[in-house]
């Protein structure tokens, strides 16, 4: 089990950058459109991290881990048996893999497929 991706929403994403920046030593790129404008910095186990504003007014501030899985599509039929509401189907992002995102719990979840 393995977090690949780390996405933390949040109102004030310079705020956020430079406090993980002071704190954690990570530097962070400039928004990358492909990921909802989020600002990405890389991890030393080779997962990144990334800080990107609200896309909606109804998002609230969330942090979500994406899962790596082997079958994107396996891992989400598991987890809707489970209870689990899809809030965003397999989507590809070009050059970066497959994400997804369920909710269980009340909690926020994702996936990654490379």
């Amino acid at each position: 089990m393995k977090v690949h991706y780390l996405e933390i929403v949040a109102s004030d994403v310079d705020a956020v950058c430079a406090a993980y920046e002071a704190a954690l030593g990570v530097k962070f790129a400039s928004a990358d459109p492909l990921l909802g404008g989020a600002r990405t910095a890389p991890l030393p186990d080779g997962a990144s991290i990334g800080v990107r504003g609200p896309l909606r007014d109804t998002e609230k501030p969330v942090v979500r881990p994406y899962w790596l899985v082997d079958g994107i599509e396996a891992a989400l039929d598991a987890v809707s048996k489970q209870g689990a509401l899809v809030a965003l189907p397999r989507l590809e992002i070009p050059g970066k893999g497959t994400c997804a995102i369920y909710i269980h719990g009340g909690v926020d979840h994702g996936l990654w497929q490379l």
